[in-house]
């Protein structure tokens, strides 16, 4: 009997699902609605769909948006009641924050909502100082009568006192009076989420954590209380933000570490294509329903950021710092823009035409959908300039064509024109939101968009692929399967663990024997959990990281660490030098935290090189489709072509889980692993 690994990812509009055989390495590909306020409901109706029996399935992953979702103000997704203790005089720390204005002309913004209510920020008096001694003892009859009082009111007890990171005592001490009081209480400090300097940061991330862990925990046991119902094992796997999967007693605690494990998905699987194709430069772009994400990938691997915002103001594909809340946790650098399929086109109050942010999502989804909806969506457009086969989704979802024509019109007589160019325009404004993207993940970064190749993929990525070359890139690439290519990113990645602690010394202070040390017992928390979720941990693979600045400098570099100080301090310089342009070789250099990553492999699905035979495919059937004037297009059925076919432009490509345009002065190849390459007649 098959074994299977499932991958469920669950989108804003459809719900992917990948099962792949582990012994042949074959796989099964489908996609459902999406139910985006009961997305249990999504994930039950994803595996039963695909099959797979309860003793055929081996592990399922999961990438789910439930935090994204819950910062965003997905209705029905509410945050615990918590308190925050802290410092006294310090209560109003979550407010203040930073002078980061995110209008810096709008003398009327609005900060975002503190996560916990003044009335649940409590005070207490003790104080460590910035060099970890005790300069206040612990009051620890405040702390009892606090724990007495809230116990039965609220959820989750959060302590993020000053200069933990340096000396914890004060928050553990906290922590056990608690625990002694309300027994199995939710009890996060902050010294075990973030043990770093800026007491700000440290304690926003320390919230976000500790509100996240009972709507996990919550949605994780639903889902498994469905799995058993039906017969199923619960070893379940979750993406993490920064790539990598975790098990779900890691996952529960550390909730924050998987709030983009749908987008990481997709950039994972990029990187794993980049790879077996052996290029070096490989841009990301995954535009499904929603929205439309860009990564870059360099030699195999994302990049990766170590702080960013939550439930911010995206404009044009960067976070409007400020905006949202800070949550310094390792995730994968990503520019996100309100150009998926199901986004609507409007006309703004001076005559303009926009696109987003607001989406038809999955109910109803766009007009041809045919589920009720009436706004004019990008998924409309294409339908209307005929580039959509007659089903979406593997046969899920019918379309109809008058009803996109209906939701245009109002649209067009607002622009003054018909509804094919206002469809066309559309597109065309969608475009530009996609490679302001692409700009801000290659040029804002300091490489050069030509440099790159493009991986379009996605429900909708292919449509927009050729269009989306205009950047200086000379090629796309359309992998196997691109409308479940996020989902067959949870297939490519391996088990991921983050385990980090602070350090706070001038590196003279230190020395290799103390930094083994240091190491070696973050490596022993690494391994004790990963034995917890049901590893073996003999081919685990450890990376050691040392986050250092310049003593006076506000951010810190991740540099690596193997067992010499001085290399990574000289490493810190280059990378300086590489990032800024200067260094300063006679600086003090204060080393603000030691972290690790433990790494074990999955086995992934193998992919087979077949040979490649040029040939002209046979072409299903002619129809008329709009690339700024009507052409006569050929259309392909993907099942139809083989490695080597040969595709000239104007043409569509119908596939199961999603369509490829290639445009007039364009042609495309099918390559041994079965992608299709476009590229730039000439």
């Amino acid at each position: 009997m098959p074994k299977y690994r499932v991958a469920i990812d669950i989108g804003g509009t459809f719900t992917d699902i990948v099962a792949q055989d582990m012994k042949t390495g074959r796989i099964k590909i489908y996609k459902v609605l999406t139910n985006p306020n009961k997305p249990e409901d999504s994930f039950m109706a994803g595996l039963l769909r695909c099959s797979v029996g309860p003793d055929e399935l081996d592990t399922i992953i999961h990438a789910t948006t439930l935090g994204t979702n819950l910062f965003l103000g997905q209705m029905g997704l509410k945050p615990p009641k918590a308190i925050l203790i802290t410092n006294r005089g310090f209560r109003d720390i979550i407010e203040i924050g930073r002078q980061n204005r995110p209008e810096l002309y709008n003398l009327f913004f609005h900060r975002p909502r503190p996560l916990v209510s003044r009335k649940y920020r409590l005070e207490i008096s003790g104080r460590i100082d910035a060099y970890g001694d005790e300069i206040e003892p612990l009051n620890t009859q405040e702390i009892r009568e606090i724990a007495k009082k809230y116990c039965g009111e609220v959820e989750v007890f959060i302590i993020s006192l000053l200069n933990s990171y340096v000396n914890p005592t004060h928050e553990k001490r906290v922590k056990e009076i608690i625990r002694e009081v309300c027994g199995d209480a939710v009890v996060v400090a902050s010294y075990e989420v973030d043990p770093r300097p800026k007491e700000y940061e440290r304690t926003v991330t320390t919230i976000i954590n500790a509100i996240l862990i009972p709507i996990l925990s919550r949605y994780l046991d639903r889902i498994r209380k469905r799995l058993r119902a039906a017969g199923y094992n619960e070893n379940i796997l979750v993406m993490r933000s920064s790539g990598g999967v975790s098990g779900l007693e890691y996952a529960i605690n550390n909730p924050a570490s998987f709030i983009e494990s749908g987008p990481a998905a997709g950039a994972l699987a990029t990187a794993y294509y980049s790879r077996i194709l052996s290029i070096k430069y490989a841009l990301g772009l995954d535009m499904g329903g929603t929205t439309a994400k860009a990564s870059a990938i360099i030699d195999g691997s994302p990049l990766v950021t170590g702080e960013y915002e939550v439930g911010g103001t995206v404009h044009m594909g960067r976070i409007v710092r400020g905006s949202g809340y800070p949550l310094r946790i390792p995730h994968i650098d990503l520019a996100e823009v309100s150009s998926g399929g199901g986004t609507i086109a409007w006309v703004d109050p001076g005559g303009a035409l926009r696109v987003g942010p607001i989406s038809a999502g999955a109910d109803p989804g766009p007009a041809c959908y045919g589920r009720g909806g009436d706004k004019p969506t990008i998924t409309d457009a294409h339908m209307i300039l005929g580039r959509l086969p007659p089903a979406l989704g593997g046969g899920e979802v019918k379309l109809n064509k008058d009803a996109a024509l209906e939701s245009f019109k109002k649209l067009a007589d607002q622009l003054g024109t018909d509804v094919i160019d206002a469809a066309y325009r559309v597109l065309q404004l969608a475009n530009e939101h996609m490679a302001k993207a692409i700009r801000i993940v290659t040029l804002e970064r300091g490489m050069d968009p030509k440099l790159f190749k493009l991986f379009a993929f996605g429900g909708a990525g292919p449509l927009h692929a050729a269009d989306l070359m205009t950047e200086g890139m000379g090629e796309a690439i359309i992998p196997l399967h691109p409308g479940v290519f996020s989902a067959l990113g949870l297939l490519y990645t391996d088990y991921k663990y983050d385990f980090i602690t602070s350090i706070a010394k001038y590196s003279e202070e230190l020395d290799d024997d103390l930094l083994r040390t240091i190491f070696n017992n973050l490596i022993g928390k690494g391994l004790s959990q990963m034995e917890r979720d049901g590893l073996e941990t003999s081919d685990i693979k450890i990376i050691r990281y040392l986050e250092m600045r310049y003593w006076g400098q506000a951010y810190e570099m991740s540099i690596p660490y193997n067992d010499s100080l001085k290399a990574s301090i000289d490493a810190f310089h280059e990378l300086h030098m590489a990032r800024y342009g200067y260094m300063m070789q006679d600086e003090r250099i204060f080393i603000v935290s030691a972290r690790i990553e433990a790494i074990k492999p999955i086995p992934k699905p193998r992919h087979k090189r077949l040979e490649e035979t040029p040939y002209k495919p046979q072409r299903k059937e002619i129809k008329e489709a709009f690339f700024g004037d009507w052409y006569p297009t050929n259309i392909y059925d993907w099942s139809s072509l083989r490695p080597g076919a040969q595709i000239d432009g104007p043409a569509i490509v119908y596939m199961e889980d999603s369509t490829l345009t290639i445009p007039p002065g364009y042609s495309a190849y099918v390559d041994g692993f079965q992608a299709i390459h476009l590229n730039k007649e000439g």
